[in-house]
């Protein structure tokens, strides 16, 4: 603190006595037309400073994130969102599993009183047997709970487009949960249908999936999939698709301050 200190009164004393020259300058008959040129001078380079200072950074043109992969089964078979969101808090240094996640989510009833679960509020049914009845979960329960092991950290970044919800945190070495499909193609209409919550409408698909996005190039998307492998492929513009149709779900995390 007394090093920062001594510092500030430098530069304090600094600007003091540039401030002083920049009078005289203006002030000094036979030197007006060298200030003038002076101030010019001194105007450009700021700005020159100030354009790079806000120079946007270029894109990479790829990206490919180490991430710790999980496999949902065979104890979570509908479990790809927590075992997603696992990876995730395992790759930001959280000593979580998916069994915990499990345990932990908010969870809400299949069907109740002629309504069905709401994927917004928790997850819906039974994750562990596959022969009982259940959905999925969407964005809102899956970044609370995440909020559980980085609470200042988690972002859900749903609503945003795909360049500023993925690929920026990619960009920044971080991964990314999304809600998407199964097939990572959009899907025909007639793979969707309504279901009837007590909070309203919720669309909803038996092909819902979730995995963990790790990086893309030019014309594909890397992911981790529970159900599949690590550093997974999958056509860009056509994965890009399946996410937007899905609601652009996407849950993340800020790199932790060095302060």
């Amino acid at each position: 603190m007394r090093t920062f200190k001594k510092n500030w009164l430098g530069w304090f004393l600094a600007l003091d006595v540039l401030l002083a020259m920049l009078l005289f300058v203006l002030y000094s008959p036979e030197n007006r037309s060298i200030g003038k040129k002076w101030i010019t001078d001194v105007t450009y380079e700021a700005e020159q400073v100030k354009d790079e200072a806000f120079e946007e950074p270029k894109k990479k043109s790829s990206v490919q994130i180490d991430a710790p992969q999980i496999r949902q089964k065979p104890e979570l078979p509908r479990g790809c969102e927590v075992t997603s969101l696992a990876m995730l808090l395992q790759k930001a240094g959280v000593h979580v599993g998916k069994m915990e996640l499990a345990r932990t989510i908010n969870r809400v009833p299949y069907y109740q009183n002629g309504y069905f679960g709401n994927p917004d509020e928790g997850f819906v049914g039974n994750m562990e047997e596959f022969d009982k009845r259940g959905y999925g979960v969407y964005h809102e329960p899956l970044a609370s709970l995440g909020r559980h092991y980085l609470p200042s950290r988690i972002i859900d970044l749903s609503g945003k487009s795909f360049d500023s919800a993925v690929l920026a945190q990619l960009q920044n070495g971080i991964p990314v949960v999304v809600i998407t499909n199964a097939t990572f193609k959009p899907l025909a209409k007639n793979y969707f249908h309504d279901w009837r919550t007590r909070s309203g409408i919720v669309k909803v698909t038996n092909q819902e999936h979730s995995v963990l996005v790790t990086g893309y190039d030019q014309n594909h998307i890397f992911f981790n999939d529970p159900l599949g492998k690590k550093n997974a492929t999958a056509d860009r513009a056509t994965f890009i698709q399946a996410w937007e149709q899905m609601g652009k779900q996407a849950v993340s995390y800020r790199k932790s301050s060095v302060f």
